[in-house]
């Protein structure tokens, strides 16, 4: 009797997840929506870390890390450098508390982009890729996009703690139209392959920078919206407590030993890792300590700031003790620092100060715990400014700045960078390179190497293929 072979259903990872992490231990929280499998083995690294920081809008060289005080007065603007701890060099009057701890940090001030596109310029600086993709739209992303930073870390690097090794808080970055920006995503890698978005505010297209105590209005200044920041909640849902929750995962116990039975080839390492840390993220007090900063210590919130920025990095500093491997923290949602008009006060006044007071704690914080030098720390936009200051009267009473491509300082700290160092030099109007220029590729791979990712590894797409993740030289002169 001839006897007909069955081949036994598959389903993909995703459907597996949500079916059983989300169904059958009753997950329905967004913000476990990352828990999700990759294809490829992790790089069996040591435990280091990155953190970027990520300036949405595009910060002003000339007006934070690379004053001009000699230029012409159209293009030096309104503010006076100060000395930094380090001598020779200066930054910004309004940056006093990390002038202050120079030593911790160095400057890059020769970053060059072909971009002066917000969307492109997001693409580029969020993937580390200045070409853009064949398919590329500025309107929204595209599956042929290329990877993020922080989605090639978290596919490259192990899971600690049961932890994601790559998170984005505290926000996905938005248009105030409501067009998701391009870059942030895992494109050609999946989107199974995102980083975890960690969602604390809903989006308010009127909102922006540090809200509640430094939101502002681009053309009218100190603005209230009433927008929240909220821990992401981990709760149990109602009516699951941790006895049912114990009763569920026996459950799914029994229901992996019937699908082994079933097909002893199927692959469920990633599967069982990913749904132990959605119960890790439920029931451990240190990781959902983690998310609550708004209710820390009212002498941390002292230190942070009780705002967006300060409640962001201080759980940037709480997921990297706790064993995320890379965190892109987004200061300033809706393109906080396009500063194209009223530039001089909404730096001075709202942007500056919370991040200047959070950044600050924060390099303290690691500094003391000993964990800044396994920590590598970014801060960029997706430029720089115009080197000249004009006026759109129609839109500002007060002038700006417009898009640049073509230099931006970029700040680095950590991860072994020696302080007090600046690598490269714009020219004397700050508009271009005029020594040792770095592209967004450079910048990449010292994340990269900073992390520990070899340089012969690799990410495969949806079908497979290959790609590098090295594609430029980590900067030199940096450590």
């Amino acid at each position: 009797m001839q006897h007909t072979r069955f081949n036994h259903p598959r389903f993909g990872r995703r459907t597996a997840l949500q079916a059983g992490a989300v169904g059958l231990l009753g997950l329905g929280s967004n913000h476990l929506s990352a828990l999700r499998a990759a294809d490829s083995a992790p790089v069996q690294v040591k435990a280091r870390a990155a953190v970027y920081v990520f300036l949405s809008g595009g910060l002003a060289q000339h007006d934070s890390f690379d004053l001009k005080p000699d230029a012409p007065e159209n293009i030096r603007g309104e503010f006076a450098p100060i000395q930094t701890e380090t001598p020779g060099l200066q930054i910004c009057e309004h940056l006093p508390m990390l002038a202050a701890r120079s030593s911790k940090w160095s400057l890059v001030r020769s970053l060059t982009h072909p971009s002066n596109d917000h969307s492109l310029g997001h693409h580029i600086m969020l993937t580390g890729r200045s070409i853009a993709p064949p398919t590329f739209n500025a309107s929204k992303p595209m599956p042929e996009d290329w990877p993020s930073i922080a989605a090639i870390a978290g596919d490259q690097m192990p899971s600690r703690n049961n932890l994601p090794p790559a998170v984005v808080l505290p926000e996905r970055l938005i248009h105030r139209t409501g067009r998701v920006i391009p870059g942030q995503f895992a494109g050609m890698m999946g989107a199974r392959r995102d980083p975890w978005f960690i969602n604390a505010a809903p989006f308010n297209s009127k909102a922006y920078g540090a809200y509640p105590s430094f939101e502002f209005d681009h053309q009218n200044g100190a603005h209230k919206t009433g927008i929240d920041f909220q821990a992401p909640h981990l709760a149990l849902p109602d009516g699951l407590n941790l006895s049912r929750l114990d009763r569920r995962v026996s459950l799914l116990h029994s229901i992996d030993d019937q699908q082994r039975m079933l097909d002893r080839n199927a692959s469920t390492n990633q599967f069982d890792r990913y749904r132990e840390g959605a119960v890790q993220l439920l029931t451990d007090a240190k990781i959902k300590a983690a998310f609550d900063v708004v209710n820390a210590d009212p002498k941390i919130l002292d230190r942070y700031g009780r705002n967006s920025f300060g409640w962001s990095i201080l759980m940037t500093k709480r997921l990297i003790e706790a064993g995320v491997s890379l965190v892109q923290v987004n200061l300033g949602n809706n393109e906080s620092w396009d500063t194209h008009g009223n530039a001089f006060p909404n730096l001075k006044n709202f942007l500056f100060p919370p991040s200047d007071q959070a950044l600050s704690a924060f390099l303290d914080d690691m500094s003391d715990s000993g964990m800044l030098d396994s920590t590598l720390i970014v801060m960029a936009g997706e430029f720089g400014r115009t080197p000249r200051v004009f006026g759109l009267p129609q839109h500002y009473k007060l002038p700006g700045r417009d898009h640049w491509g073509g230099v931006q300082s970029v700040f680095f700290a950590g991860g072994g960078v020696q302080g007090g160092r600046v690598i490269g030099s714009s020219d004397k109007n700050g508009a271009y390179p005029a020594a040792d220029p770095q592209k967004p590729e450079n910048m990449a791979a010292t994340i990269y190497e900073a992390l520990g990712i070899p340089r012969e590894a690799q990410w495969r797409d949806d079908v497979g293929r290959p790609n590098h993740i090295y594609y430029g030289d980590p900067i030199r002169g940096l450590t």
